[in-house]
């Protein structure tokens, strides 16, 4: 079947959660269907090649097709982060709330992306609400730390996978200021810290992070509303 040739793939505000999208025939392939809800969470498997006898694999791409599998857990947590969402954010620390309540207020001057907001969001329910036993939720952190396992690590990791031009960076001043003010006001909670690495790929992109440091003149935190005029000086202290 030839491919779907879609003109306007926008279907949806970048400022609400999605609520349309392009349908996957029976094949797993795109078509220029739209159909109501947001699409869940899938990840594409490739199909190999079946080996024939004495050929030598000279890629590791040469496959026949990719297989749609559902990412159940990350539909999962999305379920549960919406539910405490429509709640308000409860079982928050003030500092949080807070911040939460700046990032969605729908009058800001430069709004934030939903799925900006939604990715921190997903930091704040495993840091701070999930384990809780009113919730219970502890099979998230369980599966994190099975994943690192898996792949031959104890260091507890999370990861946000989000598009090209989603605004990786601004998440990461979102994170940055969320653990910094937290630890402010909470010296003694281990959940959070007011220290950070961040790793890039070069110098070039190292440099275009500068907007990360709270003492850059074009900081993202006073730049793009992140943080609260009066919240900003407590950032001095992050060691970044």
């Amino acid at each position: 079947m030839p491919p779907v040739v879609i003109d306007n793939p926008i279907v949806n505000s970048p400022f609400g959660e999605p609520t349309r999208h392009y349908r996957f025939d029976e094949s797993d392939n795109i078509t220029a269907d739209i159909v109501d809800g947001r699409r869940t969470s899938d990840h594409f498997v490739p199909i190999a090649l079946p080996k024939k006898k004495g050929k030598q694999v000279l890629f590791d791409n040469e496959y026949v097709s990719e297989k749609r599998r559902e990412s159940a857990h990350v539909n999962r947590i999305r379920a549960n982060i919406k539910t405490w969402r429509n709640l308000g954010w409860p079982d928050t620390t003030p500092v949080t709330l807070a911040l939460l309540r700046h990032w969605s207020d729908p009058q800001r001057d430069r709004r934030l992306f939903f799925c900006q907001i939604e990715a921190v969001e997903t930091a704040i329910f495993v840091t701070e609400v999930a384990k809780q036993a009113k919730y219970g939720h502890t099979w998230i952190e369980e599966h994190l730390t099975q994943a690192g396992r898996d792949a031959g690590t104890d260091l507890f990791r999370m990861a946000f996978k989000m598009a090209t031009g989603s605004g990786k960076t601004v998440v990461m001043s979102m994170l940055i200021a969320w653990q910094v003010l937290n630890k402010r006001r909470n010296p003694n909670d281990k959940r959070f810290t007011d220290a950070f690495l961040v790793v890039t790929p070069g110098i070039t992109i190292r440099d275009r992070l500068r907007v990360l440091l709270p003492s850059d003149t074009a900081n993202y935190y006073r730049g793009l509303d992140v943080v609260p005029r009066e919240l900003m000086p407590d950032l001095g202290a992050a060691k970044i």
